[in-house]
């Protein structure tokens, strides 16, 4: 049969959140006309005045461009597109079950504009089979068309599921850089995809089925999950150990086949915190160590509190500051954050004050409004503590001076005052100076005197 696709010329990008917008803009910067879909009104507003409502690096300045030019709009309604990519929240229920609700939604709000030629692009990070089922509805909805499911080659609107894999803070450099995966519903869907990434993806693309594309997503955030974990753990062994978990690691890692992770509060975001539930709840008689680590880096930010509360002097009320929020360093996004959650438990706690600082929102996240929680900038916040929790290791607090920290009992939970900034210059001999050695006939050294 003749291949019913066009050139592709509009594209629609549902949901203009942390991964969407980003994605918006690449798509117009590409001279492709884009029209961004959001249910948020004031979301719209923003970005159809050029603005942004994230902190991403760049981004401000490309979105102003592309609006200006005339290649990016927005809209709350979807319209007709040649390409649609749908790129939504995937979040878990309170017992971790998957919820792909946004999904089916943003599906239900494309069927009535679809037409033949159509591609259809899912990029939310979603459980083993969420395409198809995806497909299945659009088809239910729209009965005279024709989808890959069930009419393989034959389909007249195509479909394909492609994860993005970024870093925030580094979203547009990551979005163009790195390699993507393609899982078409059929050949010519997964050709169609290729296509539509071509436009700006300089890493390769690689072709594999729907399914796979979906649990690649879910691995490549399941194996951080895990190894993550295995740092934390750690650090609760060199904690009762009385030892420094940020100089083992160091040391560890200077085999040459080791990469240990830095440990924290916790994990936090959409991605790691949540996606390895997706591979739990889909095979749980053959996920003990997936299910493990969820348990580890779930309960770090109360082995937190419990190191706060042995610090806490019972015979007079204290104040601790809390220092970020955000569930990363440098970027404003505190969905699952591990330090949100300290806080939260903090606020229980009787008998302090709690102040927050975090330099890249403007008000308390919503879960910990009405709280009695004072939320301010980081000095304000040290000036007032007697007890100082780092939380999140952002550039701005890397700059405070050691001297506003002197009279504060410290928790850093990241290892930035308490090692990273503290630590002795390196002390071993270096390999050239070990062979001279050698060839003099002293003994082998290599040392680090990390105790003086």
């Amino acid at each position: 049969m003749s291949d019913k696709s066009t050139e592709i010329r509009t594209v629609s990008v549902i949901g203009m959140g942390y991964i969407g917008l980003p994605t918006c803009a690449i798509f117009a910067s590409r001279d492709l006309d884009v029209i961004g879909i959001d249910v948020n009104p004031s979301v719209v507003e923003k970005v159809n005045r050029g603005e942004i409502h994230i902190v991403e690096p760049d981004l401000d300045g490309l979105i102003q461009k592309v609006v200006a030019n005339g290649r990016l709009r927005a809209s709350t309604a979807p319209l007709p597109a040649d390409a649609f990519i749908i790129a939504v929240p995937t979040p878990i229920t309170e017992d971790h079950k998957p919820d792909i609700s946004y999904v089916l939604s943003a599906a239900q709000s494309i069927a009535p504009v679809l037409k033949s030629g159509d591609l259809v692009v899912l990029e939310s990070t979603s459980p083993v089979g969420t395409t198809r089922t995806m497909t299945a509805l659009l088809a239910e909805l729209r009965p005279d068309l024709k989808f890959p499911h069930a009419h393989g080659e034959e389909a007249d609107v195509l479909v394909a599921y492609s994860p993005e894999r970024v870093l925030p803070g580094k979203v547009l450099t990551e979005l163009i850089n790195n390699d993507r995966s393609i899982g078409g519903l059929s050949r010519r869907s997964s050709a169609r995809a290729v296509e539509l990434y071509s436009s700006f993806v300089a890493g390769d693309l690689f072709i594999t089925s729907a399914e796979s594309a979906e649990l690649v997503k879910l691995t490549e955030n399941a194996f951080r999950d895990v190894n993550i974990a295995f740092a934390n753990e750690l650090a609760a062994v060199c904690q009762d150990l009385g030892l420094n978990v940020w100089e083992v690691i160091e040391l560890a890692n200077r085999h040459p086949r080791v990469n240990i992770l830095q440990p924290g509060p916790g994990v936090g975001g959409h991605c790691i915190a949540v996606d390895p539930y997706f591979i739990i709840d889909a095979a749980p008689d053959s996920t003990r160590l997936m299910s493990s680590a969820r348990r580890i880096n779930s309960e770090r930010p109360h082995a937190v509190v419990r190191e706060i509360e042995a610090v806490l002097d019972p015979t007079r009320r204290q104040t601790v500051a809390c220092l970020g929020l955000s569930f990363k360093p440098n970027i404003d996004d505190v969905r699952e954050s591990p330090a949100v959650e300290v806080v939260k438990l903090l606020a229980d706690l009787p008998g302090i004050r709690l102040i927050a600082a975090e330099p890249h929102i403007q008000a308390l996240p919503r879960e910990l409004e009405g709280k009695g929680i004072v939320f301010t900038d980081a000095l304000s916040a040290i000036d007032k503590a007697d007890i100082v929790v780092l939380l999140v290791d952002h550039r701005q607090f890397s700059l405070i001076d050691p001297e506003a920290l002197k009279d504060k009992e410290l928790i850093d939970t990241r290892g930035l005052w308490t090692w990273r900034k503290a630590k002795k210059p390196d002390a071993r001999i270096e390999g050239r100076k070990a062979r001279e050695d050698r060839q003099r006939g002293f003994p082998l050294r290599r040392v680090t005197d990390r105790a003086a």
